[in-house]
């Protein structure tokens, strides 16, 4: 199908693009880390949701921003923001209080030079090189939003490992494991 080797080859070709520093250095964050807070608006918000519920069943204290029982982000606390533009007024502006307030904050974003860029510690740029044909075969932010999610799955066995958990003890941490 013409969808699927499209999407597979944009996003394979992104995630080549992040380097190994920056995901050892979001690794490094995330296993540091006494609480993680992660946000984004729409689809991006969904990524980031997705991304929250792997690092608890990992064991992790994470929070997703604007949910009614996340806590205050606080000083040293891990923000993880997402945004394909970095021009979302409420994540940028999370990203503003968050540094001001001594969180470490680290963007995931396609453009290196937006507001949510400057406002972050550490920002991973996710590039999907889109062409002339995203508009037919992966409209708006598609190949972001994919490659994103892509990207934070692959963190997992990452973080699964430098921590020394087994997929049996992350079902331990499921929602649904009785």
């Amino acid at each position: 199908m013409e969808t699927i080797d499209y999407l597979e080859g944009h996003i394979k070709e992104a995630l080549e693009r992040i380097s190994d520093e920056d995901r050892d250095r979001l690794a490094d964050l995330i296993i540091s880390s006494n609480r993680i807070f992660i946000f984004g608006a729409g689809r991006s918000g969904l990524v980031g949701q997705m991304f929250a519920v792997r690092l608890v069943q990992l064991g992790l204290h994470v929070y997703f921003v604007g949910d009614m029982t996340t806590p205050i982000i606080g000083k040293g606390d891990l923000v993880i923001l997402i945004s394909n533009t970095g021009r979302t007024m409420s994540v940028t502006k999370t990203a503003q209080i968050a540094k001001r307030i001594g969180s470490h904050v680290v963007c995931v974003t396609s453009n290196r030079k937006c507001d949510l860029a400057k406002a972050a510690d550490t920002c991973i740029v996710i590039d999907p090189a889109e062409d002339g044909d995203t508009a037919e075969l992966a409209p708006l932010g598609t190949l972001f939003e994919d490659t994103a999610l892509m990207f934070f799955d692959c963190m997992i066995p990452v973080l699964m490992k430098r921590k020394g958990i087994s997929e049996d003890k992350m079902r331990s941490h499921h929602a649904i494991w009785v």
